[in-house]
């Protein structure tokens, strides 16, 4: 995986940090983190483990079963790049951003199709990844949303909650 490193990116609405608002200095995990990848299957598990060695690396306090969830919805994003969008596009980016008291995950392709999440269907395997995203996001207290990108792509977003620092 290319890792381009850190750079501006868009926050959630609503989640100011203290950079942000000038309170205080940004705390020392805080960032935004980019990197891309190709989008065949291998980078599914690569992509799961850059996030969580960057979060880690950067001593990010996420609760364990919020960073489980968190590498589930990277591992069930780029999986729908890799199946869906791989044709129109051939890379996609996943990117990392950090405030006082949030994470945000987004996956960002050139395909122009918004993806919808299926309901349940039993008859069928496969097909309920953003109904699993959705679900996991909303047991955190998180949001998520999928928008479209001025070149014409989408990114699909994740931002879920941290622990409060202990220092």
């Amino acid at each position: 995986m290319d890792d381009q490193g850190r750079g501006p990116g868009p926050r959630p609405q609503g989640t100011e940090g203290p950079a942000e608002t000038g309170a205080v200095d940004p705390l020392p995990y805080e960032g935004v983190w980019r990197f891309t990848a190709p989008a065949v299957d291998a980078s599914v598990p690569q992509a799961r483990h850059a996030v969580r060695d960057l979060l880690l690396r950067q001593g990010v306090p996420v609760a364990d079963d919020v960073l489980q969830g968190l590498l589930l919805i990277v591992s069930e994003l780029v999986t729908n790049v890799v199946r869906h969008a791989a044709l129109l596009s051939p890379v996609l980016a996943v990117e990392v951003a950090v405030g006082a008291g949030w994470v945000r995950v987004s996956v960002e392709d050139n395909h122009p199709y918004r993806p919808t999440a299926l309901e349940t269907d039993h008859g069928r395997t496969g097909g309920r990844g953003l109904l699993l995203v959705r679900e996991i996001t909303l047991e955190a207290g998180g949001a998520c949303d999928v928008e479209h990108t001025a070149s014409g792509g989408k990114v699909a977003w994740v931002a879920l909650p941290l622990e409060p620092a202990r220092f």
